[in-house]
């Protein structure tokens, strides 16, 4: 079927208006990544603090997100925008683009390089439980690895198409998941972990989450799950890990979102999904 005519049933966005929605989302993302990487060359000062103390805000997470939403504004005049650091902006097409300007900014804070520039494109946004995403990119400017998926095209790290591991047990997978920014629940989110640290290969807390979703896409995680996390979050790590072939879902059944969000490698899924009811994640 020739890609111009051929509609998504599901969405009604046609396969060609996919890809340049892709294409897009590839060329500001990328740009935006090289203009955080100078930032932190020059170094890095903290703005603000939002949720408590350890949730910081740098300049440059401020000065990427007005990047990202002016250059996007321009070339997509009346899609809407969300945003970790402002307001968002409705959306007259039915398209929101849902930005994280950095991923992971304490580690951007502390030069760790696990940190990414997130960009997803979603149709009936903003809610994640009832939107559509169509195309996101990924980006770690320190790794130069730009990762990339769209609805139906499947998930790519550069030219090669991701698919995720298959462990034979959960005994042989690893485990990554993230912590709250509030002391209290780490301490009861620790604990947690020390109740399925035994029944997996290795836990790892990486601080990025777009990433750590990317990871399964990429067979270098097997499973991921963390609780908390806002719509920029995962935006556009969850479709990676969906187009890849990653089994990724919510709460019950339901569409990843801020009460939770599980990727897994599909050998290993029920099992994960046990242990996470077993030790009350």
């Amino acid at each position: 079927m020739d890609d111009s005519t051929s509609t998504s049933p599901s969405t009604g966005t046609s396969t060609a208006d996919v890809a340049e929605l892709l294409a897009l989302a590839v060329d500001v993302t990328t740009a935006a990544a090289r203009l955080a990487a100078r930032r932190r060359a020059e170094g890095v000062e903290v703005a603000d603090t939002k949720s408590s103390l350890v949730d910081v805000v740098t300049h440059t997470d401020r000065e990427v997100e007005d990047f990202l939403r002016s250059r996007l504004a321009e070339l997509r005049p009346g899609d809407g925008f969300l945003g970790e650091e402002g307001d968002p902006d409705d959306s007259v097409t039915g398209l929101t683009w849902v930005v994280d300007p950095i991923d992971g900014t304490v580690n951007f804070l502390y030069g760790i390089p696990q940190w990414a520039v997130s960009v997803a494109v979603i149709e009936g946004g903003p809610d994640p439980l009832t939107w559509t995403a169509l195309a996101a990119c990924v980006v770690n400017p320190l790794s130069g690895e730009v990762y990339t998926a769209s609805r139906g095209g499947g998930a790519w790290l550069g030219e090669d198409r991701l698919a995720p591991s298959a462990p034979a047990s959960l005994a042989e997978s690893l485990f990554a998941t993230g912590f709250s920014y509030d002391a209290d629940r780490r301490v009861e989110q620790a604990a947690v972990v020390a109740r399925l640290i035994g029944r997996v290969r290795d836990v790892r807390r990486l601080g990025a989450a777009s990433l750590d979703l990317c990871a399964v896409a990429a067979g270098r995680l097997d499973v991921y799950a963390e609780r908390g996390l806002k719509p920029w979050d995962h935006a556009a790590g969850v479709l990676v890990a969906q187009e890849a072939g990653a089994v990724v879902r919510g709460e019950a059944g339901q569409a990843p979102n801020g009460q939770l969000v599980v990727a897994s490698a599909p050998t290993v899924a029920r099992e994960a999904d046990v242990l996470l009811e077993d030790s009350q994640f």
